[in-house]
């Protein structure tokens, strides 16, 4: 949509969505105070959940990628360490500060997550703190009763606890090369009985609310909600991908995704509790063009670029949690600041987001987020680094474009391909893809991962040879 026409579709409605939004009254002035003076200044923000009575802090932590001794990466170097010392460090800082929901799988940190978040959480007494894991049966050896029990069994050994506090069906709408998304959910959870196997576990006490996570084909999330409008099964609470880029044009981004304000009105007007992932979409709206920069640090010079995607998904009132993947102590002091407490946006600064939204979108950047779900890669490559440096050259405009007789495009090819092979060794480029495309079922964002390998290897290898 051009601007001109977005501008003229949003004119009337953007205070009323502002106000589905917005937890506080419209207020239609630009923000011109100093940040600082008040994000960070008081307590952390809390939701009550409307199925439980849980007091949830606004802010969860996600457990997915948990620090390793002396900075390893576990894609090159599997057995590396967990630095347990910093993730007890970290969900101490989290818990003194107000954080108390926490969220793990099965999947995450190479299947360790679960484990090392149970020995940092177990220091503390049990009420001070919920836990959300997933039943992340992916794997066709996981499909069974007996399996899919015993990986929820595992999740209780390894957090050391003998119940959960919100347990997902983990990753529900994708597809694989043979079955659909329909196919796939009853493959995993209907045919083999463990969907009603874990509604036994919740009214027996080990799963206190119930709920699953959503990403792709929107007649299994339909179809989800039309159950609990029947009354077949009760969802406790729905986690979805939502942030000020996937609000309108989640679909644009990639056309295999549904629109996050359709994804939360549905959930909102049924009073269905929504956990957002993915608030900076893989980190993606913290690594804003300059020009996007410059028009926040306009509005308000002190505001981390990221604050304004945590507080645009913090901002609607049927948001119990927004999750953030913290590594670093760094990054979970900036967001407890950024949550205690939470400034809900106006309808002026979500209008503002929702331009700064199309103009993002506007960016032919590959949409992954950085999950890892896709590796590893057979053939050894980095999937997520060779999409993240291409990313991040179009995202800061130092993309080669135009005409290769330029200064700027010179300087520009450089500094692609040296960044390429400092972040990427040559072996695990694209140019080693061989289309297999074992990856792309793997793939929240049903990114067609072999074609956007070759497409950029393409593109490398005439930038080497101009």
């Amino acid at each position: 949509m051009k601007r001109r026409d977005f501008i003229k579709k949003m004119g009337g409605a953007a205070v009323a969505t502002s106000v589905v939004l917005s937890a506080c009254k419209p207020n239609n002035k630009p923000s011109v105070m100093p940040v600082d003076v008040i994000d960070g200044q008081g307590e952390m923000t809390y939701r009550v959940n409307p199925n439980s009575g849980d007091r949830v802090s606004l802010l969860g932590y996600g457990m997915m990628r948990l620090p390793i001794e002396d900075g390893a990466d576990l894609r090159q170097n599997p057995n590396a360490q967990i630095d347990q010392e910093m993730v007890n460090q970290e969900i101490d800082y989290a818990l003194e500060h107000g954080v108390n929901y926490f969220d793990t799988a099965p999947v995450y940190t190479r299947g360790r997550s679960e484990g090392s978040t149970g020995i940092a959480l177990s220091r503390h007494p049990r009420k001070s703190y919920f836990i959300a894991t997933k039943l992340s049966n992916f794997s066709p050896n996981t499909w069974s009763a007996e399996a899919s029990k015993a990986m929820f069994e595992k999740s209780l050994k390894e957090l050391q606890t003998d119940y959960v506090d919100y347990l997902l069906l983990h990753s529900i709408g994708g597809w694989n090369d043979n079955m659909d998304c329909m196919e796939l959910f009853n493959t995993r959870f209907m045919d083999n009985g463990i969907l009603d196997w874990l509604v036994e576990q919740k009214q027996a006490g080990r799963i206190r609310n119930l709920g699953f996570s959503f990403h792709g084909d929107a007649k299994l999330f339909d179809t989800m909600l039309q159950w609990h409008d029947e009354g077949r099964y009760h969802w406790d609470f729905v986690q979805i991908q939502m942030n000020y880029a996937d609000w309108n044009y989640a679909n644009r981004i990639d056309p295999e995704n549904v629109n996050a304000n359709y994804l939360y009105e549905e959930l909102h007007r049924r009073n269905i509790p929504v956990v957002i992932m993915e608030p900076l979409l893989g980190g993606r709206l913290a690594k804003q063009p300059d020009f996007i920069v410059k028009q926040m640090k306009e509005r308000e010079p002190e505001t981390p670029v990221a604050r304004w995607a945590f507080r645009f998904a913090g901002t609607p009132e049927g948001v119990l949690v927004v999750l953030s993947g913290m590594t670093y102590m760094e990054h979970l002091v900036e967001n407890v600041a950024t949550y205690s407490p939470l400034r809900p946006l106006t309808a002026e600064e979500n209008e503002f987001l929702m331009k700064v939204a199309e103009e993002f979108v506007e960016l032919k950047t590959v949409p992954c987020t950085a999950c890892n779900y896709c590796m590893p890669c057979p053939y050894g490559m980095n999937i997520p680094a060779i999409f993240a440096h291409y990313n991040d050259c179009i995202t800061e405009g130092n993309m080669p474009a135009g005409n290769p007789e330029t200064e700027e495009y010179r300087r520009n090819r450089r500094a692609f391909l040296l960044g390429y092979d400092s972040k990427v060794p040559y072996e695990r480029q694209a140019s080693h893809c061989i289309g297999c495309r074992q990856c792309e079922s793997h793939c929240p964002q049903k990114i067609a991962i072999a074609d956007e390998m070759r497409r950029i290897d393409e593109f490398v290898e005439r930038l080497k040879q101009s």
